[in-house]
């Protein structure tokens, strides 16, 4: 199984770098590639009125950045507008590229909600049915919290690796979904996407050129795809998180490399945690790599933390940023959302 892998990942033991000085469980991965053609220019997404849920809600405008003489448009949200399904925009083509014969993406039928036994514990969110964005402050957890992350973790690997076997040419990802949210519900656990602001499914599945989030539907894998299927589990009050991207049988080699670069970025990144590093240089570290390589991160979307809150501190930036902040011991992160154009 050909799997590219972007990790969100917890360090737990003081020390940097050498085996033995960081114990690393890694919990998270994401895979994210943006717009694959030659001229990426603005934004689109999958995203319906829906899900957006803000009592004032501010215009478009105030969420761009336009650069003159640059080649991108730019969204930019503020923390009270950033929820997972808030962060939807997906930067695409606004024109077939010359050089690909493959179609668009296009959004298929999403079907009904799939039911939540009523044992199940299920997080604050879902009865509230709004977005509650990145919760303020980081969570450092106890002897007793980092033995529930890594329960909720090894559950979240075991389930993405059930649905990167069902990864092919005419599958669909609603039935990606299917199985998916199955296989975590028959573990006790609750699929942490489910009703999180409305989202209607139980895993995300991006799809090419969505860079992240995607909504399984009944939208059939094509040979030459690439996917990332992004599994989060809620088990006994703790959030588990993890994606990989697959490679749908014959894959070109433009996708192949900018998984590659994006995996050695990710790792790269993660080699230089430690207790009281600065967050910043994950940002410079990431930057450097895809430089070497021409490509640009996009910057819509972040790292975050993770627990029993599903998004909280620290904002984890992918780019060379100024922001200030040290990692901490038996602190939970996510290095995820590395999309590059």
């Amino acid at each position: 199984m050909d799997i590219k892998t972007k990790v969100e990942r917890i360090y737990l033991k003081e020390g940097k770098g050498s085996e033995g000085e960081v114990e690393r469980k890694i919990n998270r991965g994401r895979s994210m590639v943006g717009a694959l053609g030659a001229q990426p220019k603005i934004l689109s997404s999958f995203v319906s009125n829906r899900f957006l849920h803000s009592p004032n809600p501010p215009h478009l405008h105030q969420f761009f950045r336009y650069d003159a003489g640059a080649k991108h448009l730019y969204m930019q949200l503020p923390r009270t507008f950033s929820g997972l399904t808030n962060l939807l925009f997906n930067r695409r083509n606004v024109d077939e590229s010359t050089n690909t014969k493959r179609k668009r993406l296009r959004p298929g039928k999403v079907s009904p909600l799939r039911p939540v036994p009523d044992h199940i514990l299920k997080p604050p969110y879902v009865k509230s049915k709004r977005p509650p964005g990145i919760a303020s402050g980081p969570e450092v957890h106890d002897e007793k919290g980092i033995e529930c992350m890594r329960a909720s973790g090894r559950l979240a690997a075991k389930v993405l690796e059930y649905a990167g076997t069902l990864v092919q040419p005419g599958t669909k990802t609603d039935e990606i979904d299917e199985a998916v949210h199955q296989m975590i519900i028959d573990n006790g656990a609750y699929p942490s996407p489910l009703g999180y602001g409305g989202f209607p499914k139980s895993v995300c599945t991006s799809v090419n050129e969505c860079i992240c989030h995607g909504i399984p539907d009944s939208r059939a894998l094509e040979d030459g795809d690439i996917i990332n299927i992004d599994v989060t589990v809620y088990l006994n009050g703790y959030h588990g998180d993890t994606s990989a991207t697959f490679f749908c049988g014959n894959v070109d080699d433009e996708a192949r490399n900018l998984v590659e670069v994006t995996k050695d970025c990710l790792y790269k990144a993660i080699s230089i945690c430690a207790p009281g590093v600065e967050f910043k240089k994950i940002g410079k570290t990431i930057h450097d790599h895809g430089d070497k390589y021409r490509y640009g991160v996009v910057r819509q979307f972040v790292g975050h933390g993770v627990g029993r809150v599903f998004h909280s501190d620290p904002v984890v930036l992918h780019y060379r940023n100024k922001d200030s902040g040290r990692m901490m011991l038996n602190q939970t992160f996510t290095i995820g959302h590395l999309p590059f154009d």
